[in-house]
């Protein structure tokens, strides 16, 4: 049996990357703790399983030391710069996905005529924020009247994410690193980032979020969008971001979604805040963190008040449960972005696009998951 060179140092790094601990492989790699250290060496196949397990490619294995990793876009958050922060496999992996899916549809695009979209990079940091938010919500044809018309924020939510990707925005909100359920994605590491581009700009909302969290990601990510500018963020309503840009990305998402005027007119000092902010989160259709800070921009709390208002309703958003099931081919476009799968679907079937570069894409492997697909996008098969 041949077995490979491999340092026992990079078994390590590979398992610590992907946050396992040595116990938790030993059911799949038996003699894990001789490999680490170094009594005994895997085999080439042995070592293709490891590198599956840990998200690794197998490559990086063979080097004499591990790679230094970065995440490939600018990084806003609030904890980038970290000394001991690494991007995980799981947010590497789903950056390195959306920009394949993003490079298909720009050249997509491209051969099919489509025009540059005019809003990518028209403003610029430090514009009025109602001006551009006004904008935002013009482009978008998804003004406060239209939000109402859903009889819930989350139904309006679905409906802010199909204006964006009618605009030509591609959105893709999904709470696992392709369609492995296995590998959960983290909301505190990430929400959400934005790529962008003048054919093919995309939002990426972290799905693992709170629903009320995502709506306010969505119109933040929005904003770098209309900037012209990549980015990775972790920007949530109640925070108030040290880096400029990121404050500004902020005010223009929480305008968009809820105008300073409107609320001013409506807000009522007098009665209790939980409950101004419940009938508030009915009137504007949006959810109660993003009043809690329009309450907060208007003066009516303060960000010691806004902080503590803010945690408490959000530990009630997590305390509900979530759905489980659901329409399988509904869950996977609204992975992948509505718009991006039926133009995927479409180029495959006139033959532009082959099933497999298709199905990698997507994320699954069989023909009738394709066209079932296919069939519930109304796209004829």
């Amino acid at each position: 049996m041949i077995r490979v060179d491999v340092r026992p140092r990079m078994l390590r790094w590979a398992r610590e990357r992907a946050g396992y601990s040595t116990d938790a492989l030993l059911r799949r790699f038996p003699k894990l703790v001789d490999w680490e250290a170094g009594k005994i060496r895997p085999t080439l196949k042995q070592l293709e399983q490891f590198a599956r397990s840990t998200h690794v490619p197998v490559g990086f294995l063979f080097l004499p030391e591990p790679p230094e990793e970065s995440v490939p876009i600018p990084d806003f958050r609030r904890v980038a710069g970290a000394e001991d922060l690494s991007p995980s496999p799981d947010l590497l992996d789903t950056i390195y996905l959306c920009q394949q899916r993003q490079e298909w549809f720009r050249d997509f695009a491209r051969s099919s005529g489509e025009k540059p979209l005019g809003f990518v990079g028209s403003v610029e940091a430090g514009d009025d924020v109602v001006e551009v938010a006004n904008r935002i919500r013009s482009t978008l044809e998804f003004d406060l009247e239209a939000r109402r018309r859903h009889p819930t924020w989350t139904d309006a939510l679905r409906g802010f994410i199909g204006q964006a990707e009618e605009a030509g925005v591609l959105v893709m909100c999904s709470g696992v690193v392709g369609n492995n359920t296995r590998r959960a994605l983290n909301p505190e590491e990430f929400r959400g980032f934005a790529l962008a581009d003048d054919l093919a700009p995309l939002v990426f909302i972290n799905g693992a979020d709170t629903r009320a969290a995502q709506m306010f990601t969505l119109a933040h990510e929005l904003a770098h969008i209309w900037l012209g500018q990549s980015a990775l963020t972790d920007s949530e309503a109640g925070q108030i971001p040290d880096r400029a840009s990121e404050q500004w990305c902020n005010h223009v998402a929480a305008e968009l979604l809820v105008p300073l005027a409107l609320l001013q007119e409506e807000y009522d000092p007098s009665q209790p805040l939980e409950d101004e902010a419940q009938r508030l989160a009915r009137r504007f259709k949006v959810s109660t963190l993003v009043i809690l800070r329009r309450i907060h921009d208007i003066g009516g709390i303060n960000r010691q008040e806004l902080r503590g208002a803010y945690e408490s309703e959000l530990e009630k958003l997590l305390d509900v449960p979530r759905g489980s099931g659901g329409n399988f081919y509904l869950t996977q476009a609204a992975r992948t972005s509505k718009r991006f799968t039926r133009a995927l679907v479409i180029s495959t079937l006139e033959g532009r696009t082959l099933h497999r570069d298709a199905f990698r894409l997507l994320g699954f492997k069989k023909l009738s998951t394709f066209q079932e697909l296919g069939r519930t996008l109304g796209v004829a098969i």
